[in-house]
């Protein structure tokens, strides 16, 4: 799921219960609220009640696609027509005039518990034949003869503690599946969140081990921790995440935190503050950019426009300069940012060059990275490569164990990369990404 919420583009309907046959039909998310809204409520009512509905339908509709209540659990559409669960969509049905005005007024507002994040699962039912423990839609109709605003009319029903997020960013829909599995040596955001939210289901799991949420690589820990999910729900437990994996812990997880509840724990701001961003830009920080460096650097070697940058995992002057030059070089729009394309295309060429990396540059430049973080559990020449230069190095660094070069890397060969990484000042997680393999290369072949 997104970090925050964006106001999707459309919307897909089911129009039928969830397990039915029934077509799915993809309209705009603004014409799917109107018609919802001209099929709840009545025109003829007060404009503060008819507010006060839609911002409830708005909201109702954007916590089932936060929550991916529906994709989570395979299905394919986001939302379904049936009024028992959901809300009163009639396929090319009829709009009214003021419901579309006051919709195209409002459709990016949405209704939080305050100091959340998500939606509130704003449950509405009509109030005369039947009745919930969300908004009465007659009811609001007498609040309004009242002088009741709309927001005096929302905390009415569902408590005093909630706002109005106004002006949501409107975005396209996407699904959060990252599309590549992720594994041991993964790393960035979408380890993160995978991290995050196993974290908080253990608390209702208590056999699932915490992991470090603190940094964005995917280790031995949290491939145990992803083993017994899986041994949990009844999933392979290969330790990977992919599609099944994913969308079951997204299932999961918003069914401990009640994210599809009136009275759902909620996502608060510091539960998300740490992640690492879609797009690197200058100011950032993290292993993305840490990645993003080693490569540029690295291409550096063979495209003598590209400006020699440091690995530093900080995002200055001098990585958004090389980002320009190889975006202009690629025929890319020249942003200095670097999103998800423009990332992939520069790994891509990082690749190419490996692969046709001739024996005599290995020997001048060094090993290159192999593209994902060794860590502890690893077994190969990868690991063998980085016990041999962390033997050298460690001759000038007595903190550093001397290893047996066996290619597996185990508590002692973790233990030697956290010292190397205590005496560069690096994060210490015991994994080496592309800063410590730089500088592995680097001093090894200088000693």
């Amino acid at each position: 799921m997104a970090v925050t919420p964006v106001i999707p583009q459309t919307i897909t309907v089911h129009l039928g219960r969830p397990n039915t046959p029934a077509p799915n039909v993809t309209v705009p998310f603004t014409e799917y609220i109107k018609n919802v809204a001209s099929n709840e409520i009545y025109p003829t009512w007060p404009e503060s009640a008819i507010r006060a509905n839609i911002l409830a339908q708005i909201t109702f509709a954007l916590n089932r696609v936060y929550t991916e209540f529906y994709r989570s659990r395979g299905y394919d559409f986001d939302i379904t027509d049936n009024t028992s669960i959901d809300q009163n969509y009639v396929y090319g049905g009829e709009v009214y005039d003021n419901i579309s005005r006051i919709t195209d007024e409002i459709f990016n507002n949405y209704i939080v518990r305050t100091g959340r994040v998500e939606p509130l699962y704003a449950q509405f039912c009509d109030g005369y034949t039947t009745f919930c423990n969300g908004l009465s839609q007659w009811g609001s109709v007498t609040l309004a003869n009242q002088g009741y605003t709309p927001l005096q009319i929302l905390r009415y029903y569902y408590g005093d503690d909630i706002s109005i997020v106004y002006n949501a960013e409107v975005g396209g829909n996407t699904e959060s599946y990252p599309g590549t599995a992720l594994r041991r040596g993964s790393f960035g955001d979408d380890v993160l969140t995978i991290k995050r939210e196993l974290n908080r289901i253990a608390k209702n799991y208590p056999a699932i081990p915490t992991v470090n949420g603190n940094t964005g690589v995917y280790d031995l820990e949290t491939e145990n921790a992803v083993r017994a999910f899986q041994s949990i729900f009844n999933l392979d437990p290969d330790g990977v995440v992919g599609k099944a994996t994913w969308y079951k812990i997204k299932q999961v997880y918003a069914g401990v935190k009640r994210l599809s509840e009136i009275t759902g724990e909620g996502l608060t701001l510091s539960e998300l503050e740490k992640r690492y961003t879609r797009e690197l830009r200058i100011g950032m920080r993290g292993v993305d950019v840490e990645a993003l460096q080693y490569y540029l650097a690295f291409l550096g070697y063979f495209y003598p426009e590209l400006p020699p940058i440091p690995i530093t995992g900080y995002f200055g002057e001098q990585t958004r300069d090389a980002v320009f030059t190889f975006q202009n070089n690629y025929g890319l729009p020249v942003t200095g940012v670097v999103d998800a394309n423009v990332f992939h295309e520069i790994e891509q060429a990082y690749r190419a060059a490996v692969r046709d990396l001739p024996p005599s540059y290995r020997t001048a430049i060094g090993e290159p990275y192999p593209g994902r973080f060794i860590v502890e559990g690893d077994r190969g020449e990868s690991v063998r490569i980085i016990q041999r230069y962390l033997n050298v190095v460690g001759q000038g660094n007595p903190s550093i164990p001397s290893l047996t070069v066996d290619g597996i890397f185990g508590p002692r060969t973790k233990a030697a990369v956290i010292a190397f990484q205590r005496s560069l000042g690096l994060e210490q997680n015991g994994a080496v990404g592309p800063a410590e393999w730089a500088e592995l290369v680097i001093r090894g072949n200088n000693l």
